[in-house]
């Protein structure tokens, strides 16, 4: 039977579909909102490299030279390639959280494209840094022990944990994976810079002044071929070449005689200080001069607290690492060009001091020019330019050795020293320190015209 319904009824049925479907939209608003907070949260506020600390990056150059002074496998050449392509790979790991720089790929010599970070997303690139300096050690660094091997895994994981605590485990992982992809694409570049050619036995070139193995060792000479690799700045041999040395003569009276008389002169009447000099930047062991100058570097990160940031530590490592490996480069392609003759062989052979020795053991490979003047220069110009000139500083590399730690006030003080202490160590004439001076220039301001870290 049909039952007409009143209408304060029919009112209230109304009434009762509306908040229904209110509360229905209410609910699905609700989800929605859900949803873009989640959203939101795997996406991440946009944060720049500048609001990290550079303590990852300091972490992993303690680290690296612990690593150099404990594994005997790890000679200067395997730690000048880690350093130089650890350091590329570093800045592009945190280079898409500095707005005013940009990537390098396409102005380094064949650096292939790197990993694009997402638009939009946010990134911790305290951990995009942390996983690829872990990634390059790992690469670089196979024969380590087992124990440091371990040790990796830790330094690693300690970041990771502090870095997993400050944001969601979207944004994390994006981030880890982010640093390992840049760490993949570096390190497959590094292969085909020369550095792993198999050349043909090197034939010693015999002649007047020409350098011949030395005493005590004799050793054979000391990668002959490296100065073929490929520079990471385009151009940077050719640039930096140098004039011959000077002219070889046995007269007495020449500027060649007098030139070593020189370093014979100078190893009679040693002071206690120049000994001293000389030991300090010996730079064994722990990785040789570029290790050294590493070294320095985090020293300075570490006394610049706040102003110390990723982003500022990233450049100067960045330029610090192409610079010392083009600075390899060039010197070794110098020595290997001109082959000239050490000073403990001319002293011996032709000015009649067969029982001379210097002070420091000559290395196995060509006088000219200082490979200690071309490193250290290069260091000095890269961390005046971005520490500045007038830098008070106390380097303390060696206090594991118990030497006493030396002040400078600049880094081109240092580098200075460094250059002589190869002459009172008697292995260096004084031109082959203003030559290898002049080279590391070369070598930065060639960087600074060529390689443009800013954007336009």
């Amino acid at each position: 039977m049909y039952t007409r319904l009143h209408p304060f009824l029919k009112k209230l049925a109304f009434i009762a579909s509306i908040l229904l479907l209110l509360n229905s939209c209410k609910k699905e608003i609700e989800q929605q909102q859900e949803e873009y907070s989640a959203a939101i949260q795997a996406k991440g506020h946009l944060k720049q490299s500048k609001t990290f600390s550079s303590d990852v990056l300091q972490a992993w150059i303690n680290f690296d030279l612990r690593l150099l002074r404990n594994n005997a496998s790890l000679n200067n050449y395997i730690m000048m390639q880690h350093f130089a392509y650890s350091s590329v790979a570093l800045y592009e790991s945190v280079v898409p959280g500095m707005p005013a720089y940009k990537t390098l790929s396409g102005q380094l010599n064949q650096m292939p494209p790197m990993p694009s970070a997402q638009n939009g997303y946010g990134y911790n690139w305290g951990a995009s840094a942390n996983a690829t300096l872990a990634a390059m050690v790992r690469y670089f660094y196979p024969g380590i022990t087992a124990a440091d091997k371990i040790s990796t895994d830790s330094l690693e994981h300690a970041f990771e944990v502090l870095y997993q605590d400050e944001v969601s485990t979207e944004i994390f992982q994006r981030s880890v994976e982010f640093g390992k992809s840049v760490a993949q694409k570096v390190f497959d570049w590094s292969k085909t810079d020369g550095s792993l050619t198999m050349h043909p036995s090197y034939v010693i070139p015999v002649g007047p002044g020409l350098w011949q193995p030395t005493p005590n060792g004799f050793l054979a000479p000391q990668n002959p071929f490296w100065g073929t690799n490929r520079p990471m700045v385009p151009g940077s041999i050719v640039t930096s070449q140098l004039p011959a040395p000077v002219l070889y003569s046995t007269d007495p009276s020449s500027a060649f005689y007098g030139m070593v008389k020189e370093v014979y002169d100078a190893s009679l009447v040693l002071t206690n200080d120049q000994r001293a000099q000389a030991i300090f930047w010996r730079d064994i062991p722990g990785g040789g001069t570029h290790a050294h100058w590493l070294s320095i570097l985090v020293q300075v990160l570490n006394t610049q607290g706040n102003a110390s940031m990723l982003d500022k530590a990233a450049l100067a490592y960045a330029k610090m690492g192409i610079t010392q490996s083009d600075s390899r480069i060039s010197c070794w392609d110098s020595k290997y060009r001109y082959n000239l003759v050490r000073p403990i062989s001319y002293i011996r052979a032709v000015m009649g001091q067969p029982a001379w020795s210097s002070f420091l053991t000559t290395p196995n490979h060509p006088e000219y020019p200082s490979a200690h003047s071309t490193f250290s220069s290069a260091a000095a110009a890269v961390l005046t330019g971005e520490f500045g000139g007038n830098y008070h500083y106390t380097d303390n590399t060696f206090n594991f050795l118990g030497l006493t730690a030396r002040s400078y006030n600049s880094f081109y003080d240092a580098a200075t020293e460094a250059g002589l202490s190869r002459f009172y160590g008697g292995i260096h004439y004084l031109p082959s320190l203003s030559a290898g001076t002049n080279k590391g220039n070369r070598i930065v301001g060639h960087m600074n015209e060529t390689i443009k870290f800013l954007k336009e």
